[in-house]
């Protein structure tokens, strides 16, 4: 099957992103179902007058948005017929409270796995980042104290060993930083649960998930609401 008289000219500049564009677009006008096999590597070089490392790339690419499979010693098949959203242009456009509320959820996890998981190489940075928390915090330098909150908190993400937690915390925090500058006036809030981020980093260190448990929850309980 093939349909290159209807091609477009392909720009030079750019000939991996051309290919997979215009492989796209006929697997999602149908062109090309769900499941069916995709031509060879020689037949789309001929196909589009590219290269085979061009092709190799835009097959990638399709496969990088969940377009096509590749199958070893088989081919190349559909997959979908449409890019599914990544989750990081969900977060840009989720509400800030729902993107709150899952990073409420998460922290508690976090904090159950980090007081199994943590080494002494991740207490020394949770306790380096809580450090700096307080000192900022004190010094009214609040941009420098949230930097180190996330810092704090993201180093708990690392001691729970689970990288997808890891990186969905991150993604998180990252994107609801701006607002966490935005509610707050000062440190206040910070000097005043540092307390409570003591507790916790001692829970973990101690290994006691029940206590980690109990202060983060505290710590993202509505009297805290304003903290991260």
């Amino acid at each position: 099957m093939t349909f290159k008289q209807k091609h477009t000219p392909i720009k030079k500049s750019s000939l991996a992103e051309e290919v997979a564009g215009q492989l796209q677009a006929m697997i999602t006008s149908g062109k090309y179902k769900i499941d069916e096999k995709l031509p060879t590597e020689p037949a789309l070089m001929e196909q589009y007058g590219v290269g085979r490392s061009s092709i190799r790339e835009a097959i990638r690419i399709l496969e990088n948005n969940g377009i096509v499979r590749v199958q070893q010693g088989s081919g190349t098949y559909v997959a979908a017929t449409k890019v599914t959203e990544p989750l990081t242009k969900k977060f840009q456009r989720a509400k800030l409270q729902d993107l709150d509320e899952l990073r409420k959820m998460l922290e508690v996890k976090i904090a159950e796995k980090a007081a199994v998981n943590r080494t002494e190489k991740d207490i020394q940075k949770m306790r380096t980042a809580l450090s700096k928390r307080h000192q900022f915090s004190l010094e009214g330098n609040l941009d420098a104290t949230i930097e180190a909150d996330i810092q704090f908190h993201s180093a708990i993400a690392e001691a729970a060993k689970n990288i997808v937690l890891l990186d969905l915390y991150q993604t998180i925090a990252r994107h609801i930083q701006q607002n966490f500058k935005e509610i707050h006036e000062n440190t206040d809030a910070f000097t005043f649960s540092q307390d409570l981020h003591q507790g916790l980093l001692d829970a973990i260190v101690a290994g006691d998930v029940q206590k980690a448990t109990v202060c983060i929850t505290k710590i993202t309980s509505d009297d805290y609401d304003d903290d991260i």
